[in-house]
This record gives C-alpha cells, sequence and structure tokens, in this order.
C-alpha cells in the first residue's frame, strides 16, 4: 500500500504547475506581443504583459497582408498558410500509405530476401539528414520539381520508422485471421483492405498526428526547394518577417507565429484520443 504524504503531494503539485508555467509563459507572451502595435513593443522595456488594443487590425495585415503603421509593405501569411497545410496534409498521407503497403508486403509475402530488404529500408534511419540532402536536391532538380507541391512532399514520404512499426504491429496479427480471409476467398488486398485497416486505426491516427506536425515545421527542405514566394511555407515567413526588413515588425511577427501554432494545435486537440490510444494501447 502506498502512503499518502500532504507534503510530497503538495510539492509535487507544485513542481507541476512550476513546468506549465515555464511551458505556457512564452505562448502567453507570444499572445500579448501579437495584440499590441510595434512601437508599444519597442519602446516599453520590459514589454506589457497585459493585452492590448491593437489585435484586430495585427491579426488582419497578419493573415492577409498590407502597410503597417511602421510604413513597412508586408505580404500575407495565408498563401504560405495554405502550403503549409497541403505539405502537412500530404507528406503523412504518403508516409503512412508507402509504410503500410510496405510492412504488408514484407510480413504477408513470401518473396526472395525479403528481410533483407526490411533490413536496407530499416538502416536508412542510420544516414542523417545533411547525407541525403545533396543527392535529394539534385534529383528533384533534375526532375524540375523546384518550387512544386511534389518537390517538397514527395521526397520526404518514404519512412523507415513508421514502416518498422507497422511491421511489427503486423507481426502481432494472429494467422487464424490470415487462414480465415483465406477461406472466405478474400484476395490480399481485401484482406489488407477489411482486416489490417481497421486494426491499424489508432495506430495510423498516433502516427498521422506526428507525422502532420513534421510536415508543418518544416523548413530546411523548404528553403533548398523554394525560389518562389508563392511556395513558402508559414514557417520560412517567419524567419523572412524577422530578418527580411531593416525594421522588425514584432506584433505581426508574432500574430503569424500564433497563426502558425493553430493548425498542429487543433490537430493534436481533436486526435488527442486516438493519439494516446495508438502509443499506449497495447490489446490490438
Amino acid at each position: 500500500m502506498i502512503e499518502r504524504r500532504p507534503g510530497l503531494t503538495v510539492l509535487s503539485h507544485l513542481i507541476l504547475l512550476l513546468g506549465v508555467l515555464i511551458v505556457a509563459f512564452p505562448l502567453y507572451l507570444t499572445v500579448v506581443a501579437s495584440t499590441q502595435t510595434s512601437e508599444q513593443i519597442a519602446q516599453s522595456v520590459p514589454m506589457s504583459l497585459l493585452p492590448g488594443s491593437n489585435a484586430l487590425q495585427t491579426y488582419k495585415t497578419a493573415l492577409l497582408g498590407g502597410t503597417t503603421a511602421a510604413g513597412s509593405q508586408l505580404s500575407g501569411a495565408a498563401p504560405m498558410l495554405w502550403v503549409s497545410l497541403v505539405t502537412a496534409l500530404i507528406i503523412p498521407l504518403g508516409k503512412i500509405t508507402m509504410s503500410m503497403l510496405s510492412a504488408f508486403a514484407i510480413v504477408y509475402f513470401r518473396f526472395p530476401f525479403r528481410n533483407l530488404v526490411f533490413w536496407m529500408i530499416f538502416v536508412t534511419l542510420m544516414l542523417p539528414v545533411e547525407v541525403r540532402i545533396g543527392p535529394t536536391y539534385e534529383v528533384v532538380a533534375s526532375l524540375g520539381m523546384l518550387n512544386t507541391y511534389a518537390g517538397l512532399t514527395i521526397p520526404l514520404i518514404a519512412s523507415a520508422t513508421a514502416t518498422f512499426l507497422f511491421r511489427q504491429f503486423f507481426l502481432t496479427v494472429p494467422d487464424e485471421l490470415v487462414e480465415a480471409a483465406r477461406m472466405d476467398g478474400a484476395g490480399p488486398m481485401r484482406f489488407f483492405k477489411d482486416v489490417l485497416l481497421p486494426l491499424s486505426a489508432t495506430s495510423i491516427a498516433a502516427l498521422f498526428v506526428i507525422q502532420f506536425i513534421y510536415g508543418w515545421n518544416q523548413y530546411l527542405w523548404p528553403l533548398l526547394m523554394t525560389t518562389n514566394e508563392n511556395m513558402y511555407p508559414v514557417v520560412m515567413g517567419i524567419k523572412r518577417l524577422i530578418g527580411g526588413e531593416s525594421y522588425t515588425e514584432w506584433n505581426v511577427v508574432m500574430a503569424t507565429a500564433v497563426l502558425a501554432m493553430l493548425p498542429p494545435a487543433l490537430v493534436v486537440m481533436l486526435m488527442q484520443k486516438w493519439f494516446v490510444k495508438g502509443l499506449v494501447d497495447v490489446e490490438k
């Protein structure tokens, strides 16, 4: 029996509260800064921690663009948010589809050197991004896919990690299900669609959340792939707002950062139940 000590309970709650404050304070500061003017942020040291009255105009400028009070001409974040959204959807859907089919073939099809094929896929995890990014860029550029959605997403679709996870899960599926499906006359793809897909729902949800955030936060690859401002994701847009002007409109930068945080936060909140279940549920 675990002894309950009030002192330890209070201490643990204080530690948890401190952790929440450390994580939440920068977010609060970002939101507060997005409601003030750039002059208020620059002139007050330290910056006021109370919300300002310029939120509507700041978010309108950040989203749609326009001329700021300081005279800076800024382009809106709406096109960049769209590019990030398309990229963040294609990458997880492509990764999940390719990884499931790869794991399905490795586990349920008998072909020569299938274990060697799997380990060749798995070994790619040991290659750092910097090793692969040069040759990948050369291939993409030679195929004429610069400044395209295909160039932004296709090179990032392959995933050895997801293939490994699905393979390990498929190995736990009872052989009786395979035999029952075969006796009912189901072919390989029918078994994949009607049996494996429903069983993999929670794993798919967990991987989708992780890979959506991965795709949304991409910076290095779009930085190499894009020279056209119409194909910039929002992460690159934030960097350009900070370093692209002699005078930084910090209120617009913070508002753009808040807009960039909303889609991944929304995905996590909407899929939290499935995400947690996919990570901790062992009764498949």
